[in-house]
């Protein structure tokens, strides 16, 4: 069994609420009896994009469980490449990443558009991501994660900045039969959806939660929960492939 924690949505900016919501989700993770496979962070790491949000960062997402994270729309490649991965280079490529783990490979896509609010996955991003499938034999369940749902969620405020090109995506997945699911966040709420045929699963904010349009009064420009708590995802791989996704609310006990 294979089990990936994911959060998103942290949002450091110096704040101590922003951060100890985090210190929380991730105090939680490593106090479980069992190691986990993977931990992921889909984006929106820093509110601001600032090196020292990502000093901050660093600190608080310092796990015993293997890490990976990738930028979202509030994130800045290179000061992320230098407080998150240890790079100097100060390159402003798309940050994508591979962690191949134990039966199972995780794909992290850049979906940032520099400067703007919406997704987008650069050429560069979806060859490395055909390469990736192409060099995964395909009895491995690969996992690909990024920041923007390629999909709308029926939620207006978010569907607006959602990932755009998607078809050149869908595309991709008609020749990778081992593509297992996606994996976001930018939604700051729990969904499951589907693309091209593939499940596509939202991870909840941390920082905040998302006003459904349902749940807002008209005329309300109220569009987030700030007193719900934390939450996180478990994606989970069983021995027989099949997919299962559990969510879990984390209350800070200290």
């Amino acid at each position: 069994m294979i089990v990936i924690a994911h959060l998103s949505d942290v949002h450091l900016d110096g704040d101590r609420r922003a951060a100890d919501r985090t210190r929380a989700v991730m105090e939680y993770l490593d106090g479980l009896p069992h190691d986990l496979d993977a931990v992921l962070v889909s984006g929106d790491i820093a509110d601001h994009g600032a090196d020292a949000e990502y000093e901050e960062a660093a600190k608080l997402l310092r796990s015993r469980h293997p890490l990976v994270v990738c930028p979202g729309n509030h994130d800045e490649r290179a000061a992320l490449r230098r407080g998150l991965l240890g790079e100097e280079t100060g390159s402003t490529l798309p940050v994508d990443q591979v962690l191949r783990g134990d039966g199972f490979v995780l794909a992290v896509c850049d979906s940032s558009v520099p400067g703007a609010d919406h997704g987008f996955l650069e050429e560069s991003t979806l060859a490395r991501l055909d390469g990736v499938l192409a060099d995964t034999p395909q009895d491995t369940p690969v996992l690909v994660a990024f920041h923007h749902p390629p999909a709308e969620l029926h939620t207006p405020y978010v569907d607006e900045i959602r990932q755009f090109g998607e078809e050149r995506l869908a595309a991709l997945v008609e020749r990778h039969p081992h593509l297992t699911a996606f994996l976001c966040g930018h939604a700051h709420t729990a969904a499951a959806t589907t693309f091209a045929g593939r499940p596509l699963l939202v991870a909840p904010g941390v920082v905040s939660t998302l006003r459904l349009p349902w749940e807002r009064r008209t005329g309300s420009s109220e569009h987030v929960h700030l007193d719900e708590p934390p939450a996180v995802a478990f994606h989970v791989l069983g021995d027989d492939g099949r997919l299962t996704t559990h969510y879990r609310v984390v209350v800070d006990r200290r």
